[in-house]
């Protein structure tokens, strides 16, 4: 079982490092639209799980932390070093995407019997917020660490306000 961090707890992505340009929040998935049609969608599920599998195996990919939930519609929380990492993985024919795409586009598109979707975000210091309480490690902390709520981020408000204000200390250190 998951370790519990009892209290509050918040993201840790505000190391105030030059560098630090944040995570890139992926969210992806499936809705079987058409149930009886299993041999439209039954290999779409398994075309992800050999890509969660070759993205373990390279994590030179950029791929940081993914977890799944399972339903009619299914969803994948990612989290990606950087954009530039999530659109190579995309676009490379050596590894497990591109070809799956290829091939929903081909053999799944028109049925409708099977949907895919993803959205993708750009998470820096500054520009979100967490809160966990009494959890394990989850989403956003669990792929980039966690720290303690104190006095300074007790609010929503002193969790965005501070990580503007180590996103803007990390741009005039590289400014100079």
């Amino acid at each position: 079982m998951s370790e519990i961090f009892p209290g509050r707890w918040t993201a840790r992505l505000d190391s105030g490092s030059p560098d630090d340009t944040g995570v890139v929040l992926f969210l992806i998935g499936m809705r079987v639209n058409k149930w009886w049609r299993v041999d439209q969608y039954v290999w779409v599920f398994l075309a992800m799980a050999r890509m969660l599998r070759h993205l373990a195996e390279h994590p030179e990919a950029g791929m940081i932390r993914a977890r799944n939930w399972l339903g009619r519609t299914t969803m994948q929380v990612g989290y990606w070093r950087s954009l530039e990492h999530l659109v190579a993985f995309a676009a490379d024919n050596d590894a497990p995407h591109a070809p799956a795409w290829r091939r929903y586009y081909r053999r799944a598109s028109q049925s409708g019997a099977v949907g895919v979707w993803h959205e993708t975000y750009l998470v820096g210091p500054g520009s979100f917020e967490a809160i966990y309480a009494n959890m394990p490690l989850f989403g956003l902390a669990e792929a980039v660490g966690h720290a303690k709520v104190d006095r300074t981020t007790s609010s929503s408000r002193q969790r965005v306000a501070r990580g503007r204000v180590s996103r803007q200390t990390a741009e005039a250190h590289a400014a100079r």
